[in-house]
């Protein structure tokens, strides 16, 4: 072992020992119930930036407010040091750990304030997915306000759009399926809903957007078939029939298609009425 070894052992050494010393006058102090404060820390562990992270690191789960002090001068006192980086995301992490609302809000404020600060940190690309998942986890269910829908897939689209490379691409990807069949099942239940309330036209303008607007949605045999059925009721047959074959040719195993078949029967046999009652109206009299 040469000199420089020797030197960095026995710093490690100092600084374990140091914040060992720290942490054991904290916990006396406690048991005292004196304030904690930061002109209670020892000269040398101000004037390190992994001795302050350690700290933060060690009371942030257990007391975040005394965690935060420390990771909080960490940054002001080192804010280009890579331990200030680390403590700014541990700082969004726990905020984002504690999962409600108002905390999530707090987390992705902390992880767009990390990205303007270290725009070159690789850690950029974990940042825009977790600002997306602040959103994602306040989602509500189809039916419900889809506000916090659109904010997560408008959020994890960036991640694919800026980060292609990264790891978060391949998950932000599922995300934003997920949350295109969230939207996707929501116009299809208050397209549902106006069709059973015979109100076909409300219908159609929920339902037929679904078709442009998420091609791969799952329930796709559904929005064909009421589009369909909304153009039936309203006596619309020619405008309704293509739909019915669509359903019928590309989604063979859907539980409308029986009853798409019986539409186009009944289409065909209105048709028919029709075309005999115009023969024999313009059928010359004698």
């Amino acid at each position: 072992m040469n000199g420089i070894e020797v030197v960095k052992m026995n710093k490690k050494l100092i600084l374990g020992l140091l914040l060992s010393l720290v942490i054991i006058a904290f916990g006396s102090t406690g048991c005292r119930k004196k304030p904690l404060t930061l002109e209670s820390l020892p000269q040398e562990t101000l004037a390190s930036d992994e001795s302050l992270y350690k700290l933060g690191e060690t009371y942030i789960k257990k007391d975040f407010e005394k965690g935060l002090l420390f990771l909080r001068q960490l940054m002001d006192s080192f804010p280009r040091s890579f331990y200030a980086q680390r403590g700014k995301l541990l700082i969004a992490d726990t905020y984002f750990s504690k999962g409600d609302e108002a905390n999530l809000i707090l987390a992705a404020a902390e992880y767009r304030e990390f990205m303007s600060l270290y725009p070159t940190s690789p850690s950029v690309p974990y940042c825009q997915f977790q600002i997306a998942m602040t959103y994602y986890k306040n989602i509500l269910k189809p039916g419900r306000d889809q506000t916090k829908t659109n904010q997560a897939l408008n959020e994890f689209k960036k991640v694919v759009a800026n980060y292609p490379s990264s790891e978060y691409a391949a998950q932000a990807a599922e995300k934003i399926k997920d949350c295109e069949n969230r939207l996707a099942a929501h116009e299809l239940l208050i397209g549902e809903y106006y069709y059973k309330a015979r109100s076909y036209r409300a219908a159609l303008n929920r339902l037929q957007p679904i078709i442009t607007t998420y091609p791969d949605f799952p329930r796709l045999d559904a929005v064909y078939f009421y589009i369909a059925d909304c153009y039936f009721k309203a006596k619309k047959y020619d405008e309704g029939l293509p739909y019915f074959t669509k359903l019928i040719s590309d989604y063979s195993k859907s539980k409308f298609v029986k009853q798409a078949q019986k539409r186009i029967k009944l289409i065909e046999q209105l048709k028919k009425t029709e075309a005999a009652k115009t023969a024999q109206s313009t059928k010359p009299t004698k």
